[in-house]
């Protein structure tokens, strides 16, 4: 069973990050049983190496520039864009400019919980 964060309203300064690297951290910030929204803070030079799951991940670049690479495809993204991750891709990303990520995740990622 997965416990469930599902409140109507989160603010970001009360949620605590998790410290992945020198380079990178992140905030679960809201999810249930089908969805999960995750916030990733990367230092430049910040790697997001090649990996794949079975979930369906978009992603909204809140910050920041990104080289981001999706079955074998890399395009640089910036402040707004936005990518599409298909269940099982290799992908992966590298930041050129500091910057923040929101992985939006269906369904929940249960190996971050």
């Amino acid at each position: 069973m997965i416990k469930k964060l599902q409140e109507a309203f989160v603010k970001d300064n009360s949620m605590e990050w998790d410290v992945l690297n020198d380079s990178v951290k992140r905030k679960i910030m809201s999810y249930d049983e089908s969805l999960m929204l995750v916030k990733v803070h990367f230092k430049k030079g910040g790697i997001g190496p090649i990996h794949d799951h079975f979930h369906s991940q978009t992603t909204y670049v809140e910050s920041g520039a990104f080289e981001v690479t999706i079955d074998g495809e890399t395009s640089l993204l910036k402040t707004g864009d936005v990518f599409y991750i298909k269940p099982h891709a290799p992908h992966g990303a590298v930041c050129v400019e500091e910057g923040v990520l929101l992985d939006f995740f269906s369904p929940v990622r249960e190996d971050f919980l």
